[in-house]
């Protein structure tokens, strides 16, 4: 699973590598998370469990800027897109992708995002002498 250091300590390749091999995990699932056989919430546990094991691999070292918060949410939304399916309009009765807050509202987990910060604050506390 290795991780991908620059020699001037850039996080965006190593993000770059680990959302490459997230899709790659998340292809391999496509049939599961699409199922209609399987519930949504096995789908999110599959999401949690194996996909993002995956893209966080070693995200402890990593201190993020606005855009690639943006990559990461942008790839989660895909992955949750997909395990949630669309939704029918009520008023068109036409199908819709669901929008970034109702993925959100169905997620009822962390987001990636939140999990990478809350890892990142116990690296500062137990480096401070916190936790």
């Amino acid at each position: 699973m290795g991780t991908t250091v620059t020699d001037q300590n850039y996080i965006q390749e190593e993000i770059k590598s680990r959302l490459k091999s997230g899709n790659a995990s998340c292809h391999l699932m496509l049939n599961l998370l699409s199922s209609s056989l399987l519930s949504r919430n096995l789908n999110t546990k599959i999401h949690r469990t194996i996909i993002l094991s995956v893209v966080l691999y070693g995200c402890e070292t990593w201190s993020l800027t606005l855009r690639e918060e943006r990559r990461l949410r942008v790839f989660e939304n895909r992955v949750l897109r997909r395990i949630f399916g669309a939704e029918r309009d009520m008023v068109t009765g036409e199908w819709r992708k669901l929008h970034n807050e109702e993925l959100g509202d169905l997620y009822c987990s962390p987001s990636i995002v939140q999990v990478i910060k809350k890892n990142e604050m116990g690296r500062a506390c137990s480096v401070y002498g916190g936790e």
